[in-house]
């Protein structure tokens, strides 16, 4: 099996050398195309102006000054021999769950890779940034292989892509696996800080609140809130089915010719 290793924190990344480990365990043919700097929230950010240089650090380490879904689609287009059998992305420095999963770059590494039809596994490991992050890899490194074999062996749709989150506690201390569906959160933790620079021109910082979320029963939120991996099936079908059926019965055919003004209640059937 030869397996593509990607991510968004960068070519340096402790989390991509756990990965490059764990992927030792299932193969010997791995290739590492990650980013030269950290791409954190690029989403599925592609480089549109401009050039991409590639640079070889190794034989099968290759560093690209793009986003990861410009990893994955030089490493098969042009860097591999053979398009790979797997490609893994991760191993995140900190959670990709709930809303998370649309911005993060490990999770579109691993949706690229889908889309060139190949198998793709995004992985993260939850971190408390408040110490220090060297420590807090063991969950992640003890039970990163068997994980990845136990879903290796049972497959998942072309079409489909999977997340997993180990959550943040010691290899030991993990009370199994749960296969989950994406959560959301029930308030929004990221702003935007207002600052100064010295030459008295405002800019801005984004960061996050912490809040305390309702924890969901199968979710991959509740999940690592209670020491369980967090397995996620996750598609780019973005469809909302009900709203679909729903404006068909007045929107399918012809054009509308008027402008109606919407009432109280369209506005919250909208919301």
């Amino acid at each position: 099996m030869r397996i593509l290793l990607t991510n968004d924190d960068g070519v340096e990344a402790y989390g991509l050398e756990i990965l490059y480990n764990i992927a030792r365990q299932l193969s010997d043919d791995v290739w590492i195309c990650a980013p030269v700097t950290e791409q954190s929230g690029k989403g599925r950010g592609i480089t549109l102006h401009d050039p991409l240089r590639v640079k070889r650090l190794a034989d099968k380490r290759f560093a690209i000054s793009g986003t990861p879904t410009d990893c994955v689609q030089i490493a098969i287009n042009d860097l591999m021999p053979q398009p790979p059998d797997l490609v893994l992305s991760g191993i995140n420095r900190g959670f990709n769950l709930a809303q998370d999963v649309t911005l993060s770059g490990t999770v579109a590494g691993a949706l690229q890779g889908m889309t060139l039809g190949i198998p793709s596994i995004a992985l993260s490991q939850c971190l408390d940034f408040d110490i220090d992050l060297m420590t807090q890899w063991n969950a992640a490194e003890v039970h990163g292989a068997p994980v990845l074999s136990a879903v290796l062996e049972k497959g998942w749709p072309a079409d489909v892509i999977i997340n997993i989150n180990f959550p943040d506690c010691p290899a030991d201390e993990v009370t199994g696996v749960e296969v989950t569906r994406q959560g959301f959160r029930d308030a929004h933790e990221m702003h935007a800080v207002k600052r100064c620079d010295p030459r008295g021109r405002d800019y801005y910082w984004m960061d996050f609140h912490a809040f305390d979320q309702t924890m969901v029963d199968g979710t991959d939120l509740n999940a690592v809130a209670q020491k369980r991996i967090s397995v996620t099936p996750l598609h780019l079908d973005l469809t909302h089915y009900d709203t679909m059926h729903r404006l068909k019965k007045t929107l399918g055919g012809t054009v509308p010719k008027q402008i109606h003004a919407a009432n109280d209640e369209q506005a919250g059937a909208a919301e």
